[in-house]
């Protein structure tokens, strides 16, 4: 089933050559289904990318998506044309008096940093305080899981020795829990950062559940009881190519990165990465979608504010 988006969107073409089903609003239209709301707060700087990557993921299972993209106000995008955000994106001053069935909340390249040092803090923090709300269940992803970690249970992130960057292998803790559903008991996913969350502090809130780790990485995926908060460490809506794209990137800024763990085969920088994470993605978000947006969310939205 189709993702609903603007007909003009850049990721329409990318998504249409994949065989991904993507529907425009006056099609919708005529459509008598309530498709699912899920807006999109990108605060990556690569942000025609990062929506691809995402629309990509909720493209691929049976649920009609109307998808709302949105970037924050109080930040000024150097890297996305202002063109490009006023034609596609909304602020939360927008969206404030509505409701939606799920919210993403993508990373950011802003862990080094205290959380209150971000300049657009404070309005992150009145999105997530409006997502109890008017939102029914939250993805937050890498820097985004941080700071909901930190915004909802007080719970810190902490400074590595070097940056994390590579595909880990994980193993699944709860393989009975609906988000993990259908994975293997080891699979594989990005990440690419220099903080982590660590399991210990996450076991002293009896509403978080650990539910994936890895022995190098660290802590993946961690659920909210209620299923109205999920929190993922990595990135597995990454490209083959992202990672390089990073590695190249701090290559060229002098930076002497080190080679992504696990990517290019042999170590060999100019071999194409495998794609070894691809079906774990499509499965999480099919699984979140299906299991804690679809099956739980009311009819009306409007009932929200009262569960």
């Amino acid at each position: 089933m189709p993702i609903r988006i603007q007909a003009d969107l850049p990721a329409i073409e990318v998504l249409e050559s994949e065989n991904i089903f993507v529907m425009t609003h006056e099609r919708a239209a005529n459509q008598d289904i309530r498709p699912l709301r899920i807006a999109l707060l990108n605060l990556m700087p690569t942000k025609i990318e990062t929506e691809t990557q995402l629309l990509r993921l909720l493209g691929n299972t049976p649920l009609q998506v109307d998808v709302e993209l949105l970037h924050m106000a109080s930040h000024v995008s150097r890297n996305t044309s202002s063109y490009h955000l006023n034609t596609f994106y909304k602020t939360f001053a927008d969206v404030k008096d509505q409701k939606y069935d799920g919210l993403i909340i993508t990373g950011a390249p802003v862990e080094k940093m205290p959380f209150e040092d971000v300049d657009y803090w404070e309005e992150m923090c009145a999105i997530m305080e409006w997502s109890k709300t008017n939102v029914y269940s939250v993805l937050y992803i890498c820097w985004g899981a941080q700071a909901g970690l930190y915004y909802h249970y007080g719970i810190q992130k902490h400074m590595m020795a070097e940056k994390l960057s590579g595909i880990y292998n994980h193993t699944v803790l709860n393989p009975y829990h609906p988000l993990m559903r259908g994975f293997d008991d080891n699979y594989y996913a990005p990440h690419s950062r220099y903080t982590e969350v660590l399991l210990e502090d996450v076991q002293k809130h009896e509403d978080l559940i650990p539910l994936a780790v890895s022995d190098m990485a660290g802590l993946h995926i961690i659920a909210e009881k209620s299923g109205r908060k999920f929190f993922v460490t990595g990135h597995a809506e990454y490209d083959r190519d992202t990672l390089a794209k990073e590695y190249f990137r701090d290559v060229n800024k002098g930076i002497n990165p080190k080679i992504p763990y696990n990517y290019f085969p042999d170590d060999d920088h100019t071999k194409t990465p495998p794609f070894t994470w691809r079906s774990n993605a499509h499965l999480l978000v099919a699984n979140w979608l299906n299991y804690y947006v679809y099956q739980q969310t009311p009819f009306d939205l409007n009932q929200l504010e009262h569960l």
